[in-house]
């Protein structure tokens, strides 16, 4: 349980069809293989960045018949290792998808499955506008997920916004955390580090944060800087800007002690919510 281990997360930049993404994610994922990573994390919508609802809807497969996922569990197997793909679409309905996780374990089975559950509906100061909700349902479960050397809380993106979702984790049992996105360039350069910094801080966990890069259709940009980061909140690994992979050494004893000097994790209270104040009320 307390054994080191390598993680490596691949920085991609997707396009709108499944085959050349595949590939990519594939010959990112055998170079961090090659790094000694024995879990490795791909970013959101690994397999497919398509912007248009319809074509998005058109070209979205179920679960079963989906071939990105029977090619990255074949992936699993020829390299060993445990394969977080951080999310692909998934149909459910004719006019509904899934944004789901999957963690494969290294003989190509499903080991675990999230579907994020915070919808990404924004408009930005910069004039992008987005919403999540009009093409996928939004999940109802968190995911608690076994790992050789701990538990492992699976999240997407836009749940990095939401911290009661990561304490609820952690509290549960959660020792390593996947926050695998596609952040826009406003929102990343203004948020993505001290926001995935304090998921980590606050949880006294690892934090594995793969990440889109670079411009892809219709002119959608992405953040990139893929992170790796430690319990204490440092900084371990930063992607920065391109297509590559990070990795990083992960020792779990640095769980327990950063647990352990600062056992936040424990010191929950239950309290009352607040009243409105009367001025506010009477408006």
């Amino acid at each position: 349980m307390n054994r080191k281990f390598t993680v490596g997360c691949v920085q991609m930049t997707s396009g709108r069809d499944f085959a050349p993404n595949v590939a990519a994610a594939g010959d990112l994922v055998r170079r961090a293989r090659d790094k000694g990573a024995e879990l490795i994390l791909t970013p959101e919508i690994t397999a497919m960045f398509e912007p248009k609802r319809e074509l998005h809807l058109a070209k979205a497969r179920s679960e079963e018949d989906h071939p990105a996922l029977a090619a990255f569990r074949e992936l699993a197997r020829e390299t060993g290792a445990w394969l977080v793909i951080g999310s692909m679409a998934v149909r459910l309905a004719a006019d509904r998808l899934a944004n789901r996780s999957f963690l494969l374990a290294p003989d190509g089975g499903i080991a675990a499955r999230y579907d994020k559950i915070h919808m990404f509906d924004v408009d930005l100061a910069n004039g992008e506008s987005y919403r999540e909700s009009a093409l996928y349902r939004p999940g109802e479960a968190a995911t608690l997920a076994a790992l050789p050397w701990g538990v492992l809380g699976m999240t997407v993106c836009y749940d990095l916004r939401f911290p009661y979702l990561y304490r609820t984790l952690a509290q549960a049992g959660a020792q390593f955390l996947s926050i695998p996105a596609a952040f826009t360039v406003p929102t990343g350069r203004a948020h993505w580090h001290v926001l995935q910094r304090a998921r980590a801080i606050e949880n006294a966990c690892f934090v594995f944060a793969p990440a889109q890069w670079g411009e892809h259709a219709e002119g959608r940009k992405t953040y990139g800087h893929s992170l790796i980061i430690d319990p204490w909140g440092e900084v371990l690994a930063d992607a920065g800007e391109g297509v590559g992979v990070i990795t990083a050494e992960i020792d779990p004893a640095k769980i327990e002690e950063a647990r352990r000097m600062v056992p936040a994790l424990r010191h929950d209270r239950a309290f009352s919510s607040p009243k409105a104040p009367a001025a506010l009320a009477a408006e």
